[in-house]
């Protein structure tokens, strides 16, 4: 090549990328969402931001409800509804679909997949998705096993999408058969394309996938969990594939539409808790990805959690927002943890704003289970909570609580968010849930993040799957610790402020046939079991129901079956039922991402029975996110005290607060029809209380 050829190519290169650059950059107003709520969390970047000001700090005092939509189902309700030109759109608590008038609440239409589609299980759904090509628009929902596609005006489906209608979310997925793969977390579109996670079991294979949004053909597969000799699977060992799956997103996306990126965040690989045969740091589990979305390729990823022994899901989907970092501005893409911890990154690069350091971690208590020496800790910003339980954090909201508190910790001792694995129960803090959780984080135009937090103890046991002189278990009583016992207990009581129900007695509650229709096909929390075998299935429930099984099955193997698995999801609360820990209990917080600090920290959430006590406000147990508006607020439900608040977004003060009729585990819409503004939240179901529901409550300010 000569000197002109040299320089000519390399000036193309140049032009080229000043090009992308210049057209990555360009922004004519913040990025948000407007008088519609169009994308699951107000944009494609999941910021959760409302340009729109005509509720301020002024006037929110004012707030008042508008109406009210009675969905006449019962149960969790976490939608994040979307508003189109004036039309508000639900996911109900069952899976069916409502479109309203965004002005009045008067019913438009309403869609039932039960009625296309018989004996799709109920699940937490989180949101829809919409698209329009200029002409007509489409609602995706999801129930079950199935994605199907509307028609937004009519709620009729799409007869050339997929098979009449609807696509089975098993098929594609790269592996033998149509498994069972649900979605409760919508994804987003760019392009002519829908981009979504799955939810799987844990001995399934996670991936993303991109989908043709007209004929619902794929498009493109990114596996989520490595085949053999693609990049990452040398951080598994040999045939890691016959004992693992998961890996999956089931938290959501988010998408920089100019320069074509999708950011995923992912779950623990399978089993959660045993990970004796898949001992690595099991990429790409727990991570940040950035892939190009037009093909699905990996461009970067941060690991956040190595070798995953606690089932710390990556919560939340990435947040995409614009800093001012060392002088510079830097697009830049941010994910909380559920150990309070915000990994921040330069959103092009995958470089962090601030230094990561790998620091030590204890090692296990148990031969069979091996923990990872090290785990990434941001630098800046400071976690968002406690990250180890001390003598300084014994409960203070009576003598009692602090009594049982010292008590418990004297037995337990804790490590932190990383307990090695060990047959004594220890403190878990943080916990299960969070940290931060699913309803995603907030961020401003000024490069402010704002995060609701649970600071909850939790404890973590590992059970054996043998007696203690070594023989074998009954056939059933293994079956169930295998595969029940994580969410219920190896004692079968269940954790059921969780939403995991006791299974003590339950012949006397249920038979046999309705018992195997809920392991079979799930509902509510609880996955389907359909790839169980049968025999597996019938042996768990001669369990539940007190009847003797064979130390083995004739037509079942069991040599599979892990040595160790987790006691189950168990809360610490005192004798009074509250956290056993020092408040606060639950925060809101906002963080300045331009220097990597908190900026304020507030209780969200409050027990009025403690406060009428002289104690200060503890905060709650919260799920479900915030939202941030150009007018200076912040709006959250999310508490178990049944409230939704308007926070003023400078200093975190409280400026507007309604009860409402129950827990509003959902993050709430802003949206404005005929230049007026509402706020939408769905409220319905707790996971800490039952106090079931099914209506959307909209608020304004009065004409």
């Amino acid at each position: 090549m000569d000197n002109d050829q040299y320089f000519s190519k390399h000036k193309l290169i140049a032009i080229s990328y000043m090009f992308l650059y210049l057209t990555a950059c360009t922004q004519t107003s913040p990025e948000g969402a407007g008088a519609d709520w169009a994308t699951y969390l107000g944009h494609p970047s999941s910021n959760q931001y409302s340009t729109l000001d005509q509720i301020n700090r002024e006037n929110v005092s004012q707030l008042e409800l508008a109406w009210t939509y009675m969905t006449g189902d019962s149960a969790n309700y976490q939608t994040n509804n979307l508003i189109v030109d004036g039309w508000l759109y639900t996911a109900t608590p069952n899976s069916r679909v409502v479109a309203l008038d965004g002005a009045t609440g008067k019913e438009l239409w309403t869609f039932d997949p039960s009625k296309v589609h018989e004996s799709l299980a109920d699940g937490d759904q989180r949101g829809l998705m919409y698209w329009h090509d200029g002409e007509s628009g489409r609602i995706l929902t999801m129930k079950g096993n199935r994605l199907f596609a509307l028609n937004a005006k009519s709620g009729e489906l799409i007869a050339s999408f997929g098979e009449n209608g609807s696509i089975h979310l098993g098929e594609e997925m790269d592996v033998p058969g149509k498994p069972n793969v649900t979605l409760n977390t919508p994804g987003q579109i760019y392009k002519d394309m829908f981009i979504i996670g799955a939810n799987v079991g844990e001995d399934l294979p996670g991936a993303v996938r991109a989908f043709d949004i007209r004929t619902g053909k794929r498009k493109w597969i990114f596996h989520t969990l490595p085949r053999p000799g693609e990049f990452g699977s040398d951080t598994w060992p040999e045939n890691y594939l016959e004992n693992t799956g998961g890996a999956s997103d089931w938290s959501g996306l988010a998408i920089d539409i100019p320069r074509g990126i999708v950011y995923l965040s992912t779950e623990t690989a399978g089993p959660d808790f045993y990970g004796g045969n898949r001992y690595g740091e099991n990429l790409f589990a727990n991570s940040l990805i950035a892939l190009d979305a037009n093909t699905g390729k990996r461009l970067w990823h941060h690991q956040l959690v190595h070798h995953d022994l606690w089932d710390l899901d990556i919560p939340q989907p990435p947040t995409l927002l614009t800093v001012k970092h060392e002088g510079k501005e830097v697009d830049i893409v941010a994910v909380g943890t559920k150990m309070g911890l915000l990994f921040v990154y330069d959103r092009l690069t995958g470089e962090p704003l601030w230094p990561i350091e790998e620091r030590p971690r204890a090692a296990s208590k148990i031969d069979e289970i091996q923990t990872w020496p090290t785990q990434p800790f941001p630098t800046k910003p400071a976690p968002l909570m406690r990250q180890e339980y001390t003598e300084d954090d014994f409960s203070n909201i009576s003598p009692r609580a602090q009594q049982i508190s010292k008590e418990v910790f004297s037995q337990s001792g804790n490590y932190g968010g990383y307990p090695p694995p060990s047959t004594d129960q220890t403190i878990m803090f943080p916990g299960y849930d969070g940290g931060m959780e699913w309803g995603g984080a907030a961020a401003d135009p000024e490069g402010i993040l704002y995060v609701n937090v649970n600071e909850i103890p939790w404890f973590y046991q590992m059970v054996p799957t043998q007696k203690a002189d070594g023989s074998a278990l009954p056939f059933g009583e293994k079956q169930y610790l295998i595969h029940c016992a994580s969410c219920h207990g190896s004692d079968r009581k269940g954790n059921p402020t969780g939403g995991f129900p006791s299974l003590e007695s339950i012949s006397k509650r249920l038979d046999k046939e309705v018992v195997m229709q809920v392991i079979k096909k799930g509902g509510g929390r609880m996955p389907a079991f359909d790839q169980v075998s049968q025999a597996r299935r019938e042996a768990i429930i001669s369990f539940l129901f007190n009847e003797e099984t064979a130390v083995s099955s004739k037509n079942e193997r069991d040599d599979k079956a892990p040595p160790y698995v987790f006691r189950g999801f168990q809360r610490w609360q005192d004798d009074e039922g509250y956290p056993a820990i020092k408040p606060p209990w639950g925060t809101l917080n906002a963080v300045d991402l331009n220097t990597g600090t908190i900026k304020w920290k507030v209780p969200l959430g409050e027990y009025e029975e403690l406060t009428k006590r002289g104690i200060p406000v503890t905060g709650t147990e919260n799920y479900g996110g915030p939202v941030v508006t150009a007018g200076g607020l912040l709006f959250i439900a999310a508490t178990s005290d049944s409230k939704i608040r308007a926070f003023d977004t400078e200093n975190g003060e409280i400026l507007w607060e309604y009860e409402l009729p129950s827990d509003g585990h959902a993050t709430p819409s802003v949206y404005a029809v005929n230049g007026k503004q509402y706020i939408a939240i769905s409220v319905g179901g707790s996971k800490m209380k039952p106090h079931p529901g099914g209506a959307v409550m909209v608020f304004s300010l009065p004409d």
